[in-house]
């Protein structure tokens, strides 16, 4: 048994070895020849919750999504529509339980995953649903609306100074709406897989938020500018179909 167990072993650790070099070869290559250009912190985070196993939880909105889209389509979007410094993660509320019960087994708060990529993170005074680090890179943290047995207001861990999730209007919605996954790849070449909304919702989500009267002016051209794109990135390259 102590043989097997060692031959085992040694196979794995082997086969390891050879993945982890053809990562970093790749890695390489992308960085060379220019492929990525999502942030690196972006897909750091992605990377790091993948990882821990905790991806599955939550779900890529606003503009960071686009990133999944043009790299799914094979394109690249205009600067102008990707301008951001924060990105909105939305929080599976329906499964906080096995959330709750997988963050107590890594001994984590949600604020130490976010320092495991970067140990600037801190929690903004003014919004305790958002973490920013030193360079101004906020990670916002949203949840639907309370229904059924939802508690709140509603924290990530038991961890006292960890984040809370904020509600928003129409979450429910993305929620429900089919799941739309592609790896992105970062300015340095490292990769990662982004789990996000179909492009549909996307656009519906967008005209939405355009359409409220209390949307920030500045941002409503944006907001169409984006649901323009996805509309016909999901035309043309038939995304989510």
């Amino acid at each position: 048994m102590y043989a097997r167990f060692n031959a085992r072993k040694e196979a794995a650790e082997a086969r390891l070895k050879t993945l982890t070099d053809e990562l970093d070869r790749h890695r390489r290559l992308n960085r060379a020849i220019r492929v990525g250009r999502a942030p690196d912190i972006l897909v750091a985070i992605l990377h790091v919750m993948t990882r821990l196993n905790i991806a599955e939880h939550f779900i890529v909105i606003g503009t960071h999504a686009l990133y999944a889209y043009e790299a799914a389509a094979g394109v690249r979007l205009q600067e102008r529509a990707l301008a951001t410094r924060d990105v909105d993660l939305l929080w599976d509320t329906r499964k906080r339980l096995q959330f709750a019960s997988r963050m107590k087994n890594l001994d984590l708060s949600m604020l130490d995953v976010l320092r495991k990529v970067d140990s600037t993170f801190e929690i903004r005074d003014d919004q305790l649903f958002t973490a920013v680090n030193a360079k101004g890179f906020e990670v916002d943290i949203l949840r639907r609306e309370a229904a059924d047995l939802d508690p709140h207001p509603l924290q990530l861990t038991d961890d006292e100074d960890d984040l809370w999730a904020v509600q928003a209007r129409r979450a429910n919605v993305l929620l429900g709406s089919p799941p739309f996954s592609a790896p992105i790849v970062s300015v340095t070449g490292r990769m990662a897989r982004m789990m996000t909304i179909s492009p549909a919702a996307f656009v519906d989500f967008k005209r939405w938020m355009a359409s409220t009267a209390e949307r920030d002016p500045l941002k409503i051209s944006r907001d169409r500018l984006q649901a323009s794109i996805v509309k016909e990135l999901a035309n043309r390259f038939r995304l989510g179909v």
